[in-house]
C-alpha cells in the first residue's frame, strides 16, 4: 500500500480525536444527517449511512444522537442544511493537502479554512490542484492480537481486497470502494475485530519531512482537524518514526 500517509493512522491523531470527542460527535452527526437525506433513513438500503452510523457507534456516539440525526436527514425533525465540498491545498515543504467539509455556510468555511492554511505556512489551491495526487480506497485496520496475518490475509483477498499489510504493531487491509461493504461483511462474519474503516483517499507517492517542517504541517493538519466544518484531512507526507514519537508524546 504505497504512499499511505502516517496521518492516517497514528496515535498523534488518535489522541486528538480522544480530546475532542463532543466535537467529533457533531461532525459524525453531520455526516449521518447528509447521507440519510440523499440516501433515505434505512441502513439497509443506505450504504453511505449505515457507514456513517457504523462510524459513530465505535466513536460511542450515543443512540439517540444518532437517531435524531436521521429523522434530520429524513425530514422528521428540524435540521440543518449541509453541501459537501473538498478543499485542496498545500502545506509546508510543499505537501498536498485535501479537507473534506461538510457546511451550511460555503463562504464562510472557505474564508476560515484559507486563513488556516495561511496561518500555517500553507495555501489553499483551487479545484484539482493536488486531488489528482490521491486516489478513494477503503481502510480497515485491525489489531495484531485479533487475528493471525495469514487467515486475515485468505479472508480479505477472498472477499475482494486489494492489499493487507502489517503496520504499526496491526494490520491495515486496503480494497476499492465498490468491494468495502464485501470486505466488511466478511471481517464481521469472522468475529476479527476492526479498530476502524472507513473510506479515504490515499496518496499514490509520499513526501518525507523532518525538523521544523515536519512539525509546521503536523499544527496545521491538527488546526484544519479541529474546524467545525472538517470531516477529514489527508495528506501526502511522512515522517520519521522517532519524531512521530516525540510529537505524539508532547
Amino acid at each position: 500500500m504505497a504512499g499511505h500517509s502516517h496521518w492516517a493512522n497514528i496515535a498523534f491523531k488518535k489522541g486528538l480525536v480522544d480530546k475532542k470527542r463532543g466535537k467529533l460527535f457533531g461532525k459524525l452527526a453531520r455526516l449521518i444527517i447528509v447521507a440519510a437525506k440523499r440516501g433515505g433513513g434505512n441502513p439497509a438500503e443506505n450504504l453511505a449511512l449505515r457507514y456513517a452510523i457504523d462510524r459513530a457507534k465505535k466513536s460511542s456516539m450515543p443512540n439517540d444522537t444518532i437517531d435524531k440525526a436521521i429523522k434530520k436527514g429524513t425530514g422528521e425533525l428540524a435540521g440543518e442544511s449541509y453541501d459537501e465540498v473538498l478543499y485542496e491545498g498545500y502545506g509546508p515543504g510543499g505537501v498536498a493537502i485535501l479537507c473534506e467539509i461538510l457546511t451550511d455556510n460555503r463562504n464562510r468555511t472557505a474564508g476560515e479554512i484559507r486563513k488556516l492554511f495561511e496561518n500555517h505556512g500553507g495555501n489553499l489551491g483551487t479545484t484539482g490542484c493536488v486531488a489528482w495526487m490521491f486516489e478513494r480506497q477503503g481502510l480497515f485496520r485491525i489489531p495484531a492480537d485479533g487475528v493471525t496475518e495469514e487467515k486475515l490475509m485468505d479472508l480479505a483477498l477472498e472477499a475482494g481486497a486489494s492489499d493487507v499489510r502489517e503496520v504499526d504493531g496491526g494490520f491495515e487491509v486496503q480494497c476499492t470502494p465498490d468491494v468495502f461493504q464485501a470486505v466488511a461483511a466478511a471481517l464481521e462474519a469472522a468475529q476479527v475485530p476492526v479498530e476502524s474503516s472507513e473510506i479515504t483517499r490515499i496518496a499514490a507517492n509520499t513526501i518525507e519531512l523532518t525538523g521544523d517542517q515536519a512539525r509546521a504541517v503536523l499544527k496545521l493538519m491538527e488546526a484544519l482537524e479541529d474546524h467545525d466544518d472538517v470531516q477529514n484531512v489527508t495528506s501526502n507526507f511522512t515522517v520519521p518514526d522517532e519524531l512521530m514519537a516525540e510529537l505524539a508524546g508532547r
